[in-house]
């Protein structure tokens, strides 16, 4: 009987130290998986980013901390993790390739995060669509067009091809080119314009509106009116300006030519 009971003191005195500091190493590996959570879940905060890639990172990285001190943990009470180890790597392969898509568009979101080609709110054309980004979630760019339709486009996609950004920065040129007939007056033509360029208000004086004659067409001489805006008044100074250019011409004489074709009719008389 005290053969057996030095036994059991023994293999617990053994064992005991083992489940004691397997204990411990989880207890502090899941205090500190909590403690980088919460410190990486407050300086994504700060970097403003989506909420929706700010809880996935999050979770990941704690999920990946956690498997780690399990498998330290495991391997202080003596089994052996190599195997653990290789059934994780296999099915993290096996998951990686079923998902590889996904983890592109996974990747290419967070690729958006840290370079920010663009913003919520920004109008941009890209993955062959274009409209105001309303929301940049894990896999997917939501997006909203003029006329209220709700895109979402793969992260991929997005990052695949070329992304124009029309609000990245604060001013942008308006460009018109307006024909006249070769019978009209190019200096009163480009008097006009340049009045209407300078009394509307939105039309910025820094850099100078340009009047110019660009080309010299089958039907007609064209001239181009390159004017700077704000980024949040370009529409309104393009229709604008556009109606008050056919008023202005109408009023001043000035004609606009279309195509025009003639028909002449033979008749042949037998």
């Amino acid at each position: 009987m005290e053969k057996y009971l030095d036994q059991a003191i023994q293999l617990g005195t053994v064992y005991g130290l083992k489940v004691i500091g397997a204990l411990a190493i989880f207890i502090f590996g899941r205090w500190a998986a909590g403690i980088t959570r919460a410190l990486l879940r407050r300086l994504l905060t700060r970097q403003k980013i989506d909420r929706t890639i700010i809880t996935f990172t999050c979770n990941l990285v704690y999920t990946g901390i956690l498997a780690f001190v399990v498998i330290a943990a495991l391997s202080k009470l003596g089994v052996q993790t190599a195997s653990f180890v290789a059934v994780i790597g296999a099915a993290g392969l096996a998951i990686g390739l079923a998902l590889q898509g996904s983890l592109s568009n996974f990747a290419a979101g967070v690729l958006m995060i840290i370079f920010r080609p663009f913003r919520a709110g920004d109008y941009i054309e890209g993955g062959g669509v274009a409209g105001v980004v309303d929301e940049i979630n894990i896999f997917t760019t939501i997006m909203k067009t003029p006329d209220n339709k709700k895109i979402i486009i793969p992260n991929a996609t997005m990052m695949g091809a070329n992304i124009i950004n029309y609000t990245a920065n604060p001013t942008r040129r308006v460009d018109f080119t307006f024909g006249v007939g070769y019978q009209d007056d190019l200096s009163q033509v480009k008097q006009v314009l340049s009045e209407l360029a300078d009394g509307d208000s939105r039309i910025l004086k820094d850099p100078a509106p340009v009047v110019a004659v660009s080309e010299l067409a089958d039907s007609s001489v064209n001239l181009v009116m390159r004017v700077w805006v704000k980024t949040e008044d370009y529409w309104d100074v393009y229709f604008a300006m556009t109606e008050a250019v056919k008023l202005r011409f109408d009023a001043e004489g000035i004609s606009i030519p279309y195509p025009q074709q003639d028909v002449h009719i033979h008749q042949h008389q037998e």
